[in-house]
């Protein structure tokens, strides 16, 4: 099975070129982070991005959703995110690098879960806020180089996915999967 991950700075696209993806068939592990932030705030929490146990949080949820998927016959698995931008999303927080985000680290290297190769998009040159995503356009940026450095950092191989339309952003990475 091959394993690729879609990822950008938050507003960057990224979720509309993932439904197109599953549209065209292709299986999609969805993001966790989104999901952890929407159950905290219905319980209340508005910034639960400030809490110790965030970043613990999401990778207990990636690393659930990565093992359930697994077991799927796909030939192909788009990732929506990863442990890496986890660790992007420590760093631009403040947080430490947690013992369990460490240990998520090593297993997916280790295991060599998934591919070298990251799409990564690029932001659009604007920021759409939500409730979840509360961040100005300059701290995207921002967290878009952090994102960026870490993946390289962890042997990653970024192939760029600037703005366009959907449809041509997802043209330019079909081939992609499909020649692998």
């Amino acid at each position: 099975m091959k394993r690729f991950i879609l990822t950008g700075a938050p507003g960057s696209g990224k979720t509309a070129i993932l439904r197109q993806l599953e549209l065209d068939g292709f299986s999609v592990v969805e993001e966790a982070a989104t999901d952890i932030i929407a159950a905290a705030q219905n319980r209340g929490i508005a910034e639960p991005w400030k809490s110790p146990s965030f970043i613990d949080d999401i990778v207990h949820l990636q690393r659930t959703r990565q093992l359930r998927a697994s077991h799927q016959p796909d030939v192909f698995q788009l990732h929506d995110r990863s442990a890496v931008c986890t660790a992007a999303l420590a760093a631009y927080l403040g947080h430490t690098i947690s013992p369990a985000l460490t240990a998520e680290l090593e297993r997916i290297k280790r295991e060599a879960i998934f591919e070298k190769q990251v799409f990564f998009i690029r932001n659009l040159g604007f920021i759409t806020n939500t409730e979840a995503r509360r961040i100005t356009f300059d701290e995207t940026l921002r967290f878009e180089k952090i994102h960026e450095q870490t993946y390289r950092d962890h042997g990653f191989e970024l192939i760029h996915i600037d703005p366009a339309p959907v449809i041509a952003r997802v043209s330019i990475i079909k081939p992609c999967l499909t020649k692998q």
